[in-house]
């Protein structure tokens, strides 16, 4: 018996994600007009609509809906299985995808990439900054990385990095002008660079805890950012209290440009953990990359100090 040509399913995949017959078209380096006649052709052969068109967009009937949901993890298994068996005979190649926020991207991802990517070749790496819980299903990731406590049961997470410490840092000159907080409560009088992350609509309260108290602090201050070089820049020009990640101001602690403040109570945050789907058959290139991503070391950072 002759076996039915699955094409037409795979571009209809293709079509319903992007839901834009021009983007699939790219992607699957075929020309617009002729996706379209695959796509009425399928149509044709289940005698039923899939897609709904308009001038602007395209999107899934309820039919077409059904059948993405049913179809697109099958293909994806069967893709996984090809990759598998090509990994058996060539060397790792491939693109992982993976998101992060923005501290374990340059915490965590960055340092192991240059030996990583100059150990395998044929792998490309794509990393996506994006500071909300993304659904890497959906998105098309390969994994994602968040702190330990923020990650669905459902997933396999594997540790990369030990315990994160926060820290409140000023400049010493920025303390001679004021005094410095002795208690959490103490920064609303102070000028706290504040943080608004593109995911939250209000500014980051800054967390604080000490000997099962906790306590979070909505600060005020003249500069607000969303992502931690132009923190570190403005605390380090002396704008005002930066609250930051301690292994990214520690270097300038420990050389007297910044100086901590609030230390008994630095919260600390479980590590960050790589997190995936529970597939059967993951690609050499992944396995690779999650090994060159394990923490092996002890899980607790170094101490808060005084």
């Amino acid at each position: 018996m002759a076996l039915p040509n699955f094409n037409d399913l795979a571009a209809f995949i293709v079509v319903a994600r992007e839901q834009s017959f021009t983007k699939a078209a790219v992607k699957l380096g075929v020309s617009q007009s002729s996706l379209s006649q695959t796509i009425r052709g399928l149509e044709a052969r289940l005698d039923i609509r899939l897609l709904t068109r308009t001038t602007r967009s395209v999107s899934p009937t309820e039919a077409g809906e059904r059948l993405l949901q049913n179809l697109e993890p099958r293909f994806d298994e069967i893709l996984s299985e090809l990759t598998a068996l090509s990994d058996m005979k060539d060397r790792p190649s491939g693109t992982i995808r993976i998101t992060a926020g923005e501290h374990p991207a340059i915490s965590v991802l960055q340092p192991i990439l240059r030996q990583f990517l100059l150990a395998n070749p044929d792998v490309h790496v794509e990393v996506i900054v994006d500071y909300g819980l993304t659904d890497i299903v959906a998105e098309r990731y390969d994994a994602g990385v968040r702190l330990g406590a923020q990650i669905a049961r459902d997933m396999i997470a594997v540790r990369i990095s030990p315990d994160i410490t926060m820290a409140v840092v000023a400049t010493p000159e920025y303390l001679e002008r004021y005094p410095a907080p002795v208690r959490p409560e103490d920064l609303t009088a102070h000028n706290c660079i504040n943080i608004r992350l593109p995911t939250m609509g209000n500014l980051f309260p800054w967390e604080f805890e000490k000997d099962g108290q906790e306590i979070k602090v909505r600060v005020e201050g003249q500069a607000v950012f969303n992502n931690i070089a132009m923190r570190l820049s403005s605390v380090l020009d002396g704008v005002g209290l930066a609250y930051m990640p301690l292994d990214q101001v520690q270097r300038f602690v420990d050389d007297g440009r910044l100086v901590r403040v609030l230390k008994y109570w630095s919260p600390t945050f479980t590590g960050y953990h790589l997190y995936y789907p529970n597939r059967r058959h993951h690609s050499a290139a992944f396995t690779n990359f999650v090994e060159a991503l394990r923490y092996r070391g002890s899980p607790t950072p170094v101490p808060r100090g005084e």
